[in-house]
């Protein structure tokens, strides 16, 4: 995916686009539509502006962008993501990750952004998940020693 917090989104999709057509991957319908899949399947694209209608590839985009929502639930690698982007700052990382899960990540089912059964499903055990590793967190952050 190409996600505008890691890249410049244009420059990414025309790269894969390079890479599909050089290596004769797909035909030209299915490069547009994997164009099309990975520029509109990000949570902030969804929120405001739903999602695309894609026909007989509209399973494929649900697949694809319900995968990437469950890898959202991945507590540490955000408190990775958040020490990066804070230089290094625990403290501040932690506030930020567990707000980001607070406001967003842990609200997936409410919002109605799993359609597919099986993510319907491997959210709840993620979820659960996500709120062991920040209760763990929030241990390790409220330790005297690591201030």
């Amino acid at each position: 995916m190409c996600d505008k917090k890691y890249m410049n989104e244009k420059e990414g999709i025309r790269e894969i686009e390079d890479f599909l057509q050089d290596n004769d991957a797909l035909n030209p319908t299915e490069v547009n539509i994997s164009k099309q899949i990975m520029s509109t399947m990000s949570y902030s694209k969804v929120k405001v502006d739903g999602f695309p209608v894609l026909g007989g590839y509209q399973k494929a985009y649900h697949v694809v962008r319900e995968a990437d929502l469950l890898t959202a639930y991945d507590f540490d690698r955000c408190m990775i993501y958040k020490m990066n982007k804070n230089g290094g700052n625990v403290d501040d990382a932690f506030n930020d990750a567990e707000d980001l899960f607070n406001n967003r990540v842990l609200k997936h089912n409410e919002h109605g952004l799993f359609l597919l059964d099986y993510s319907k499903k491997e959210s709840l055990i993620l979820h659960n998940n996500a709120l062991q590793r920040i209760a763990s967190w929030r241990n390790l952050v409220n330790k005297p020693l690591l201030r």
